[in-house]
């Protein structure tokens, strides 16, 4: 008989706050083809000339913000999530991070030393895109190649409009809706505009097409805007959220080159200059984990922003982190597996 597990992977934290550890993170992390896709030349160019003598201090800096005794938010949330995912399934339950530790690797070695052969993979983003949840199907399935070949694969698709994933996030908003607010910012993580165009199969819709992620398209199987725009969609009707006070922006760009827009520090600064909205909420839907992008880039700098130009309250939704009904979602996909029911394989994935 085939032996079963569950294998949940997240992004990943630098081991420590030392400077050699930050650097380490960002060094794996950027020289990811899916997240830093510029040709090898400009890309360890800027990696090794620009990026990593100076960005680790900054980053280590920001990651001290937020770190606890236990360690990095998204780590110590990813634990917790195992834990309490374990104490729900009869099935082995392992966590680990595409970048750093604990690596895909060494837990895929850890399970096939165990006798698993038969694995169910939860990459930890509820949206597809190339640098987020693509990265993490590739990176598994070549490191299954080497450390397990014959243990078969499973993967839980994008779950972005799930009823029961959608239903969890309002759970966690609307104690924060019910105090009472003038304007709810969707602020999701910002991905290149070319990785957009370069996901789409079609090469003739995103971007292109006149309202291109309201419309119906088989290319929104892996357009991570459209995708974003639906989890939208779903909690403001679920929520009952009038048009006028919801909105819509992406965070955390890097470099150069156009990002999905509008941009959320700009649109923060805006909201604030204003001054029509007294009280903002923001919630971050593309991370099921808070983490420095939610508590240091939105909850402090975010908040520090909107009320430096002008705006009075300001409020950060968390995360789902450890929510009970996030767990439920979890263990109701793990348990379908468990019991051979039909869990949906993942995306063909082609992008270099």
């Amino acid at each position: 008989m085939s032996k079963k597990a569950v294998l949940l992977v997240n992004l990943g934290s630098p081991d420590s706050l030392k400077i050699k550890d930050v650097r380490a993170y960002l060094k794996e992390f950027l020289s990811d083809r899916r997240v830093f896709d510029a040709p090898t030349p400009i890309r360890e160019y800027i990696l090794y000339a620009k990026v990593l003598p100076f960005r680790p201090r900054k980053t280590g800096e920001a990651y001290s913000k937020v770190w606890t005794e236990e360690g990095a938010p998204l780590t110590v949330i990813s634990r917790r999530v195992r834990e309490l995912l374990q104490a729900k399934s009869s099935l082995p339950v392992e966590i680990a991070m595409r970048y750093q530790n604990p690596s895909i690797r060494s837990v895929l070695e850890k399970l096939a030393a165990q006798g698993v052969d038969d694995l169910f993979l939860i990459p930890l983003y509820p949206h597809y895109a190339m640098s987020s949840y693509e990265t993490v199907v590739v990176k598994t399935r070549e490191d299954l190649a080497a450390a397990a070949p014959g243990m078969k694969l499973t993967v839980l698709p994008p779950f972005y409009a799930e009823p029961d994933y959608i239903d969890a996030l309002c759970q966690k908003a609307k104690p924060f809706l019910d105090k009472g607010y003038d304007h709810i910012l969707f602020s999701f993580h910002g991905i290149p505009e070319r990785h957009l165009r370069k996901g789409d199969p079609s090469k003739a819709h995103c971007t292109i097409a006149p309202d291109c992620c309201h419309s119906c398209s088989p290319v929104h199987t892996v357009c991570y805007r459209a995708q974003c725009l639906r989890t939208v969609d779903e909690m403001v009707r679920r929520l009952g959220i009038p048009k006028e006070k919801h909105s819509f922006s992406f965070q955390s760009r890097f470099g150069r080159e156009p990002w999905l827009k509008p941009y959320t520090d700009l649109e923060l600064e805006r909201m604030g200059e204003e001054g029509k909205i007294r009280k903002l909420l923001v919630i971050c839907p593309a991370f099921v984990s808070d983490c420095l992008e939610t508590l240091e880039e939105i909850a402090m700098e975010g908040k520090k922003s909107f009320v430096e130009a002008g705006g009075r309250e300001f409020e950060q939704i968390p995360c789902l982190n450890d929510h009970p009904a996030w767990i439920d979602f979890l263990a109701e996909r793990v348990n379908r597996f468990a019991n051979g029911g039909a869990v949906a394989e993942a995306l063909q994935l082609n992008h270099a």
